[in-house]
C-alpha cells in the first residue's frame, strides 16, 4: 500500500496496514476534531516540518522523562501507564484512525494530562525526535505479518530498530509483548543486533508480565484463542 501521506520532498515509505476501519461514531468524530490538535507532540508531518527540525519535548512535557508507545491500538495500555506514572510524559503513535479515536475517548474519561498523540507512522516521529530523548519504549502485540514473505514488514527490522536506538537514552528500556512464537524468534535475533541487550535470567522473565502491566484487548483475544503471551525486556546499550 502506498503511504497516504507523501508530500513532495519526503522520502518514499511504503505503509502496510489499515488507516481506517468502520465508520466512526459522531462522538468519536468530535473527539478527533476537538482534542487531537491540542494533544500533538509537535510539528511532525512533512507538511508542517519539511526540514525535519527536532521537536521540543520540554515544551510539551516540561522536565518529565518521556516514554514512547509504538502502535497503541485502542489506547488502554497507554492511558493506564499515564495514570499510573503521572511523573512521565507519554507519546503514542498509531496510524489507524479508529484506534486514535478510541484512545481520545479513554483520555477524556481518565483525565490524564501527560499524553501526546501522533496519528501516523512512527517512522515520521523518529525523524523529529531528538537523539537520546526517550526513556522507555513499548511495542505491544504488533501486527505479526505471519506469512514469511511479509516478515520484512515487521517492526523488528533494521528500518525501525536503528532509529529507535538513536532516539532512546542510554540504558532506556524497550518492552515487547507478543503471542506469536516466530515474532519472538525474530525479536530475539534482531533487537540485540541493533544495540540492545535482552534482560532475562530465567523463563519467568518472559512468561510473567511486567508489574505495571494491564492486559490489552489483543492479549485477551490471544488468551481466548489459546496463544501464550511473551514479555520481552531489552535495554539500550
Amino acid at each position: 500500500m502506498k503511504n497516504p501521506r507523501h508530500p513532495i520532498g519526503a522520502p518514499w515509505r511504503n505503509f502496510h496496514g489499515r488507516i481506517k476501519g468502520k465508520s466512526l461514531r459522531p462522538n468519536q468524530e468530535a473527539w478527533l476534531a476537538q482534542d487531537l490538535g491540542r494533544l500533538s507532540p509537535g510539528p511532525v508531518d512533512w507538511e508542517v516540518n519539511p526540514r525535519r527540525e527536532p521537536i521540543s519535548l520540554t515544551d510539551r512535557f516540561g522536565d518529565r522523562q518521556v516514554w514512547l508507545e509504538i502502535g497503541f491500538g485502542g489506547g488502554e495500555h497507554m492511558v493506564h501507564q499515564a495514570v499510573t506514572h503521572p511523573e512521565v510524559g507519554i507519546i503514542g503513535c498509531e496510524p489507524y484512525i479508529n484506534g486514535v479515536a478510541m484512545l481520545l475517548g479513554k483520555i477524556r474519561a481518565s483525565g490524564a494530562q501527560n499524553i501526546a498523540v501522533y496519528p501516523g507512522d512512527v517512522r515520521n516521529m523518529f525523524d523529529v525526535l531528538p537523539a537520546a530523548s526517550i526513556s522507555r519504549a513499548f511495542l505491544l502485540y504488533p501486527d505479526p505479518w505471519p506469512k514469511k514473505r511479509h516478515h520484512k514488514r515487521r517492526f523488528v527490522t533494521a528500518e525501525h530498530l536503528r532509529p529507535l536506538h538513536k532516539c532512546l537514552k542510554k540504558g532506556a528500556i524497550f518492552r515487547v509483548a507478543t503471542d506469536i512464537p516466530d515474532y519472538v524468534r525474530q525479536t530475539l535475533e534482531e533487537v540485540p543486533r541493533h544495540g540492545f541487550e535482552w534482560l532475562a535470567e530465567g523463563p519467568e522473565d518472559w512468561r510473567r508480565p511486567w508489574p505495571d502491566w494491564i492486559p490489552t484487548r489483543y492479549e485477551q483475544k490471544a488468551l481466548r484463542e489459546g496463544r501464550v503471551p511473551h514479555y520481552l525486556t531489552f535495554r539500550r546499550l
